[in-house]
């Protein structure tokens, strides 16, 4: 694995405060009525796809998640303007404004979504990592889904099947304390999620998930394992979330102390505590990328604004795969 260089903690601050940035913009918008429907989240989860695209092999490897999906993307190297353009359903989004917050996919950079079923992506995680094998690839499938997924029927289907097959796929668990707005401890009779790999005698672990270190250390591991054909591992990663499940959530279920509390391990702060114990960089030089940081994101907003709403006609194209479906005639009229 690469090491954990001056470049590599200067572009992990650079990411992850413009990460934080996006999402809260997001939040604004979605508050002006800009981006509709459903809106997830990140803030205080950036270490994780910091950590695993550190690890990863970006022109082979790929990534799979769940809703929470804005930032995964970017990581993987997916144009934040399209993303956010996607956001505001517009017609040069990743999906030509047809997805929307939930379904952003990238078949460019392997980034196969965004699915708004709730473990949906579990299976299709092992398809992908399926069809790496198959066709000898040498690549790796990253599996992300929520603790609340983890309480899904296809999770051990897939995890059953997955080691059967050895298949080249991590399967990560982003374990931010709480299902919508239900805690990991009620449940489940237990609340170390990543046990559940011991039943199907896969490698299982749980890290701390607010550090990129340690998240990219576990996932190299992980990553490699599954590269040399000795099939899947299930990790935890332990994290938290600063906003609530998505913008209808009032929070009713937690405290503003809680929430207090994990952000003293914010991972913005501790990987600019490291840079400048390490003398990698000065105040002044990390308020620079801060401000580029917020340069940016201003940047995505204007290109969003300045991109036009898919065409009407386009309604029909991404349903149907035959371009004469039967019936769409009368569908039509």
């Amino acid at each position: 694995m690469k090491e954990f260089s001056k470049e590599v903690y200067l572009k992990w601050y650079e990411d992850m405060t413009m990460w934080r940035r996006f999402e809260d913009k997001c939040r604004s918008l979605y508050l002006k009525q800009k981006i509709r429907g459903f809106l997830h989240l990140y803030n205080g989860q950036e270490a994780i796809p910091a950590g695993f695209t550190h690890a990863m092999d970006l022109t082979k490897d790929s990534m799979i998640t769940a809703y929470r999906c804005h930032i995964h993307p970017m990581a993987m190297g997916v144009d934040p303007k399209r993303i956010m353009a996607e956001l505001c359903g517009k017609a040069t989004g990743t999906s030509g404004g047809m997805g929307g917050s939930m379904h952003i996919f990238s078949k460019e950079h392997r980034f196969y979504g965004g699915h708004g079923i709730v473990g949906g992506q579990i299976p299709l995680g092992a398809g992908i990592a399926f069809a790496d094998k198959y066709y000898d690839r040498k690549a790796v499938n990253i599996c992300f889904f929520g603790d609340g997924a983890a309480r899904q029927g296809s999770l051990h289907e897939t995890f059953n099947m997955a080691m059967n097959w050895k298949l080249p796929v991590v399967f990560v668990v982003e374990n931010n304390q709480y299902a919508m707005g239900t805690s990991v401890k009620r449940t489940a009779n237990h609340e170390d999620i990543y046990k559940l790999g011991l039943g199907y005698e896969m490698p299982c672990l749980a890290v701390d998930a607010m550090d990129p270190e340690k998240v990219a250390e576990a996932a190299y591991e992980a990553i490699e394992r599954a590269r040399r054909g000795d099939g899947p591992t299930f990790i935890e990663a332990r994290t938290y979330r600063y906003r609530g499940h998505s913008m209808s959530d009032a929070e009713p279920y937690r405290s503003k102390e809680e929430v207090a509390v994990h952000k003293n391990d914010d991972p913005m702060e501790l990987v600019k505590h490291r840079i400048l114990e390490n003398g990698w960089a000065t105040e002044a030089e990390l308020e620079t990328i801060d401000n580029k940081s917020r340069d940016f994101v201003d940047e995505c907003i204007e290109f969003m604004e300045n991109s036009p709403y898919p065409d009407v006609d386009k309604i029909y194209e991404y349903v149907y795969a035959q371009e004469n479906y039967p019936f769409l005639d009368k569908l039509e009229n």
